[in-house]
């Protein structure tokens, strides 16, 4: 569905490999190739996705369209990180456009590996209700998805965990729980949302108090997940009563069997765009970018994959029946939250190694 998880260590690491590996190729090179001045590129346009349904339903809902309505070609990449960063440190980046978690656009930006966006070529995300968080320097919002509680509808009778209070209640909702691994930032919002924080009022993070509120479930915790497909398996073969969950595979599970889920309290997330710097094709990228963000792809895209729209107006082209689904309808906006993405990237790798240490002993 999407891409989680991100050490910025780990990204350091793998951005000062991919300069020395460029300083070498530069080093290689003739010197005729060396400081030449790139030009527009008359190819297909290069998208970088994560591929799968994803891919898939952006193939259908954007980059057909886009190319029935333009003439431009669109190829795609489906490259991990470290070549990414690679190839724009050699200056030669293969793609030109990057279709990544709003997190790692924030990173990529840090360190100089994106261009900075002109918003007046983006003539859609203009007064569109576009939420500021996901209008960002180097990056802008495409798609929302969120983690939500997830239970066996089957385990408690009569009563439902509707909460994060609830998810904490091991009293009044017994049995074993789970929670997101490393694979994601921890979850240290829904400890705090237990506790009794106000989802207005989430952050700066009251840290401590969160690793307090874990402690007091931490015996009803016996593991955490690392992969989007694991809870549903926890949840189905009744190894637990109920987790944290990705939105877009919660909603195939309830299909199969006897689970449900709350939106109150979902973590929300976004996936956006950015250009690389150096792209080869920015002017088609900007078209792309465009594109994507008007309201009726927008809907065309959520009602293929289980991602809401980071545009309000998309919702007028969308049923009530597809909007229940997706995490940035108006309800679920208002019984969510937006993950705050300057405050995890400045606070995470250090957080990170904490709940690690905490969840080992």
């Amino acid at each position: 569905m999407s891409e989680h998880g991100i050490d910025r260590r780990a990204f350091l690491r793998g951005g000062a490999a991919a300069g020395v590996a460029a300083l070498a190729l530069t080093a290689c090179r003739p010197r005729s190739d060396q400081g030449t001045t790139r030009t527009k590129s008359n190819g297909p346009l290069v998208v970088r996705d994560i591929g799968g349904t994803y891919g898939a339903a952006n193939r259908k809902a954007v980059y057909d369209p886009f190319t029935r309505e333009t003439g431009i070609q669109i190829k795609v990449v489906n490259i991990l990180h470290e070549r990414m960063i690679a190839q724009i440190k050699e200056g030669r980046p293969r793609f030109d456009v990057m279709d990544i978690n709003m997190t790692h656009l924030a990173l990529f930006k840090q360190e100089g590996l994106s261009e900075e966006l002109d918003y007046d070529r983006l003539k859609n995300a203009r007064n569109a209700g576009i939420a500021e968080s996901l209008l960002t320097s180097h990056g802008v919002g495409k798609n929302y998805w969120a983690s939500v509680l997830a239970y066996r509808a089957d385990a408690f009778g009569r009563k439902k965990p509707e909460s994060w209070a609830d998810f904490w209640s091991t009293g009044q909702f017994p049995g074993r729980r789970a929670l997101q691994g490393s694979v994601d930032w921890p979850e240290l919002e829904f400890a705090l949302l237990a506790d009794g924080v106000p989802l207005d009022r989430l952050y700066p993070l009251d840290v401590d108090r969160a690793f307090a509120a874990l402690d007091d479930i931490k015996d009803s915790l016996p593991t955490f997940w690392e992969s989007g497909a694991v809870p549903g398996e926890l949840l189905n073969r009744k190894e637990v009563v109920a987790s944290s969950v990705w939105n877009g595979r919660v909603q195939s599970l309830v299909k199969d069997g006897p689970l449900a889920y709350s939106w109150n309290g979902a973590r929300r997330q976004s996936n956006g765009y950015g250009i690389p710097e150096g792209a080869a094709n920015p002017e088609a990228a900007y078209r792309l970018i465009d594109f994507a963000l008007r309201p009726d792809v927008q809907a065309r895209f959520a009602r293929i994959h289980p991602s809401g729209p980071v545009v309000p107006a998309a919702y007028a082209h969308l049923s009530e029946t597809a909007a229940a689904h997706l995490a940035s309808s108006p309800g679920h906006l208002r019984s969510g939250f937006d993950l705050d993405v300057e405050w995890w990237v400045e606070n995470g790798d250090a957080l990170t190694e904490r709940w690690q240490a905490w969840a080992r002993t």
